[in-house]
């Protein structure tokens, strides 16, 4: 039997950026990415413009993809959802939990081979069929974390709090580092499809040497 699925790449399994455990901070060195990228702002529960994002990005991640297959013979597995979150104050992600104060980017990492014509043909094709309220508000961008600190979450999102707090305040300053550009949560688990004690999120924090 032929496995079809031998030239398909899955970014998860071949960058370790992908790959955490839980109740285990680790230090990984993120190489340099590109996604789709959405922006927003205040609570992701309440507020429908972050739903609208969701809807914008994934028709759009799938477009790619075939595209890819079709038109570049590259075929890969569509990454999962991810988010980029920062307050002014970053307590409202641990102590105060005010989600109303939260900015947010959602993201789905895309090869480097997607370039900016494939991606605006892209986004034609999905406008034609039903265009999705947020559509033109995707980018095609790159991301440079560098170091990060990181950790895989099981659980409601709402139960990050402590494992953050930890990461923040005692694993971050204890190993000499300090925190730099913005929180970033890799969803591996569909919220719409799994418990909430069952979802699995890695939790990430890109940090310096703490005298740098």
């Amino acid at each position: 039997m032929v496995d079809k699925t031998a030239d398909k790449i899955d970014f998860k399994k071949e960058i370790e950026a992908y790959r955490a455990r839980q109740g285990r901070f680790q230090v990984v060195d993120v190489p340099d990415l590109q996604y789709l990228m959405i922006d927003g702002h205040g609570d992701p529960n309440t507020d429908p413009a972050f739903a609208h994002a969701t809807e914008a990005l994934y028709p759009l991640a799938y477009a790619l993809k075939f595209a890819s297959k079709r038109e570049l013979g590259r075929d890969y597995v569509v990454m999962p959802l991810e988010g980029l979150w920062w307050a002014d104050d970053m307590d409202s992600f641990t102590a105060a939990r005010d989600k109303s104060r939260w900015d947010w980017t959602l993201m789905i990492m895309v090869p480097d081979w997607i370039e900016p014509g494939l991606f605006a043909a892209a986004v034609e094709q999905v406008a034609a069929k039903n265009r999705p309220a947020r559509l033109l508000e995707v980018r095609l961008d790159g991301l440079s974390e560098g170091r990060c600190v990181q950790t895989l979450h099981i659980g409601s999102y709402d139960d990050e709090t402590e494992v953050l707090a930890r990461m923040h305040h005692e694993f971050v300053p204890d190993n000499g580092f300090r925190m730099v550009g913005r929180h970033h949560e890799i969803y591996l688990g569909d919220a719409r499809k799994v418990a909430p004690e069952k979802l699995r999120t890695i939790l990430r924090q890109p940090v310096v040497a703490a005298g740098a």
